[in-house]
């Protein structure tokens, strides 16, 4: 980790404060009070955060060494303003440091105002933001948690600050929309506004169907069967959802962790997660089990990776009480990117401001992710509910449709045009022969004009519309009795197969996962036919398709080939202090000469063969796991090792089958045994820029010998 570089060389003595802003300038010059400062943070608007950035940092050093390098005698005064939560002006007045330069004398000579630096703004300028660091938070992008207090986090009553609460809801409907949504989903399928538009046709009085409403009941039928499986399917994800937000976790309640229900967590509580346990918000970690402050997180529900990866907690906020910690947190806005994350946290510890200290992605911890190695962490919760990463990333759930239903779509929009080219034809010489036989409507039977029948009034007409009207009357009547070529029964005998077909994979015993006791789920019946059917692959490395597994086979030491492992291993394991076995939960076939070498060899040979294998437990980012196995026996327990790739841990299990066992790492050492004996290593940290110092030193004072030497050669050749 880089040190911070202080503002200030160590030797410059502390100076006495500048006065409060309320005085005027030339009152500022003279001797000012010391305030105390309060506990209380200020308003989240303006910020109470300094801007924190490295690039700005060292700017801001380099120009108040040069020009103190330049004053001959230079006085540097600090002056923190007294936080208070009053108007906005004092918030601002109060929410920063003053930095005041003053030349000594400049005044008597020149008469001139000493120079001064006055209180930073929260708004920059753009040539400042440009020369500036670019991943600096403006305070109207940025939201403000203050650590211990939801209150004024979320704003009272909670959520009146626009932050949602930790409840999660992955449902599609709700009990208003459900019917109006549903039936827009179902009506993708052309086949539905085809049969749509046949039960409209019957419904025209003038074509003389007997039984319209005949018509509605076959795509009612399917449409409520569809209706029923999609409800059952969104009632899953509600009661996944209560069972999800129900879950407890320990919140920092009065200075006591208490549990808590999932959905009542609010962003400024401290919560504490023990191993194993599901992170249920996005927090920025404040302290852990590990002095150093590392923990392990496990992110295969997030990007499906099963490794291990390591998050931090600041060591400004390891020493303090998780009950006494108060600070306020400036963190970027939600959003999903689930490898990046911006903030700075001003902490506060006894009445008095301890510093801005910068956070990144190595800070926080994301929901889903489980904790593990590490016995507990604490933090607070950024993001909850709808604004955690895992969640802005959820599409929700789609509409699903197999490629079966979208060619049937294509093939019944071309029945439908051959259907209209058909009608059309019909309609067509239907209209050809109205008009041919004009003259002789009054009396052709089917199409007269008069009714014959009423004695009452001779010259009395049946309904004509008049020959346009017949024309369409008589396309209409096409439609409805060519229908057949889009037959409804086809979609009705799909659903109650796809019912059917659920049924029998759910009952399978041949899916039935007896380590789990889960039986086989089909969460969505519109895709049944699509199982097993692959038409194309895209795969981006060894793993996707296969089983990922790297198995160490044989090694070459010292110019020897040691590939005679025919044989099975000798089942290596670790006794512990207490009389516990530590067995790795794979085993690794060994050569026997290459296992005697390394208890009895002597020489060359056996001293490589032994830092080979001790290179092979000690260089890695391994993290062995002591859990208790399935079958272990009495008195045994497993020894996992999880890391960063399938190559790490394949090395790691055949170091430990040759007697180098990796029993422990931490942050500090790694701890091996070696066939019985434990060996303890510190990591050392070589930093590049010594490195380059060295080589800028050793190289030219080597070449400066060796030119010495060739002046003497030619000197004294003799």
């Amino acid at each position: 980790m880089r040190p911070e570089r202080p503002l200030l060389p160590p030797s410059t003595p502390p100076l006495p404060p500048l006065p409060p802003p309320s005085q005027q300038p030339d009152e500022a010059a003279g001797e000012a009070g010391t305030d105390d400062v309060p506990a209380r943070l200020p308003d989240p608007v303006p910020s109470p955060i300094l801007r924190h950035s490295p690039a700005n940092s060292v700017r801001r050093t380099r120009s108040l060494r040069s020009l103190l390098a330049d004053s001959p005698s230079p006085s540097v005064t600090f002056a923190a303003g007294v936080l208070r939560s009053g108007s906005k002006a004092d918030s601002i007045a109060s929410s920063f440091e003053s930095i005041h330069l003053q030349r000594a004398g400049s005044r008597s000579v020149s008469g001139a105002t000493p120079v001064a630096f006055g209180r930073v703004s929260t708004r920059r300028s753009a040539s400042e933001r440009a020369a500036g660091s670019q991943r600096d938070l403006r305070d109207e992008d940025a939201r403000f948690v203050y650590i211990n207090d939801a209150d004024r986090t979320s704003g009272s009553p909670p959520g009146a600050a626009g932050i949602p609460d930790n409840s999660i809801h992955t449902t599609k409907y709700s009990v208003l929309t459900f019917l109006p949504r549903n039936l827009y989903e179902q009506f993708h399928r052309v086949a539905y506004l085809y049969f749509l538009v046949l039960i409209a046709l019957n419904m025209v009085p003038q074509l003389g169907v007997l039984e319209p409403a005949v018509s509605v009941l076959p795509l009612a039928f399917v449409l409520g069967v569809t209706a029923v499986k999609d409800a059952y399917e969104d009632w899953r994800r509600h009661r996944s959802d209560k069972n999800e937000n129900n879950r407890t976790a320990s919140v920092l309640v009065d200075g006591a962790f208490v549990p808590k229900p999932w959905k009542e967590i609010r962003v400024g509580e401290v919560l504490r997660v023990t191993a194993n346990e599901t992170l249920p918000c996005d927090m920025v970690l404040l302290s852990t089990s590990d002095p150093t402050g590392v923990a392990y997180v496990q992110t295969i529900n997030l990007d499906g990776e099963s490794n291990l990866k390591t998050r931090y907690a600041k060591q400004e906020t390891m020493p303090t009480p998780p009950e006494a910690l108060a600070g306020v947190i400036k963190c970027e806005r939600p959003n999903r990117n689930i490898y990046g994350f911006l903030a700075t946290v001003d902490l506060l510890a006894d009445g008095s401001r301890r510093g801005v200290v910068s956070l990144g992605p190595s800070n926080i911890v994301l929901r889903g992710c489980e904790l593990k190695n590490t016995t507990w962490a604490v933090g607070v919760a950024v993001y909850t509910g709808r604004d955690t990463k895992v969640m802005l990333n959820s599409s929700g759930a789609p509409s699903k449709r197999s490629r079966l239903e979208t060619h049937m779509n294509r093939e019944t929009i071309m029945l439908a045009v051959v259907l209209f080219l058909l009608c059309f034809v019909v309609t067509l010489l239907a209209g050809i022969w109205l008009g041919d036989h004009a003259d002789d409507l009054a009396v052709i039977p089917y199409f007269r004009k008069r009714d014959f029948s009423s004695s009452d009034d001779p010259d009395a007409k049946y309904n004509w519309y008049g020959i346009g009207a017949e024309v369409a009357f008589t396309f209409m009547k096409s439609v409805i009795q060519f229908q057949v070529m889009i037959p409804i029964a086809l979609y009705i005998s799909m659903e109650i197969v796809r019912v059917g077909q659920a049924f029998f994979m759910v009952q399978d015993r041949h899916m039935f996962d007896e380590k789990r006791e889960a039986k086989f789920q089909c969460r969505a019946l519109n895709i049944n036919e699509d199982l097993g059917q692959v038409k194309y692959v895209f795969s981006d490395k060894t793993g996707t398709l296969t089983e990922n597994r790297m198995e160490f086979r044989c090694a070459s030491v010292h110019g020897a080939d040691f590939s005679d492992v025919d044989g099975a291993g000798d089942g290596h394991f670790v006794i512990e202090e207490d009389g516990v076995i530590l067995r790795p939960n794979t085993a690794v076939k060994t050569d026997p000469r290459l296992v005697a070498l390394l208890r009895d060899g002597a020489g060359a040979k056996a001293d490589s063969a032994r830092d080979f294998f001790l290179a092979l437990a000690t260089c890695n980012t391994i993290v062995p796991i002591a859990a208790d196995g399935d079958g272990a026996a009495a008195g045994e327990r497993t020894l996992e090792y999880q890391g960063e790739s399938p190559d790490e841990q394949a090395l790691a299990y055949a170091a430990a089958a040759y007697g180098y066992t990796l029993v422990e790492r931490t942050s500090g050492h790694i701890t091996v045994d070696v066939f019985g004996s434990r060996q303890r290593y510190v990591p050392v940290l070589r930093h590049p820029q010594i490195l380059a110092s060295v080589v800028c030193i050793v190289v030219p004072v080597w070449c400066i010998v060796c030119l010495l030497a060739c002046l003497l050669w030619l000197v004294f050749p003799s």
